[in-house]
């Protein structure tokens, strides 16, 4: 396996708890809410964080991706549960494309456009670093953020929150 992919892999995994811990908080009976009427439901970026390793995979399988004529619908997750089947289906297909990933493959140039416009143009492998990973982390924020305003626990993502202590396993006792 190629040494880059390896180290997503890596950090892919090493994100995963912290990731899980965030969408374990969210409550099923606040699914829909959301804190501004432009923004995504909880239930919708929630879903968009336990999708985006696998979708960013398939999009990395592509040459490129258009984004002029593409409509960004956002899923919403029927149960928090169910959260969780789609993390790991996702998961396990971001792993199984870096894994066969090889040289030529990986640093094959892959393009953002909208039309006839260039947006972006990197390596295969840098998808998967900067559209997978960087925005992964970006929206796992955001649904932090989001519980913070729900007045719900903030779960330990690095070190420490207001509402944890290195260590621990949940809320401290009151």
């Amino acid at each position: 396996m190629l040494p880059a992919a390896q180290a997503l892999i890596a950090e892919l995994d090493a994100e995963t708890p912290a990731t899980r811990r965030v969408l374990e908080r969210l409550p099923a009976d606040q699914l829909h809410w959301r804190p501004h009427r432009k923004s995504l439901s909880a239930g919708q970026l929630a879903h968009h964080v336990a999708s985006i390793p696998g979708n960013m995979a398939r999009l990395a399988q592509l040459d490129g991706l258009d984004v002029a004529n593409r409509r960004f619908e956002y899923a919403t997750c029927e149960s928090v549960p169910a959260l969780f089947a789609t993390l790991d289906a996702s998961l396990a297909s971001a792993r199984d494309f870096l894994s066969g990933l090889d040289a030529e493959r990986a640093h094959a140039v892959w393009r953002l456009t909208a039309g006839d416009r260039e947006l972006a143009s990197m390596p295969r492998i840098g998808v998967m670093r900067t559209m997978c990973l960087n925005h992964w982390y970006h929206h796992r924020g955001e649904l932090v953020v989001y519980l913070r305003l729900l007045n719900i626990p903030v779960p330990v993502v690095y070190g420490r929150s207001a509402d944890e202590g290195p260590g621990t396993e949940g809320p401290p006792a009151s």
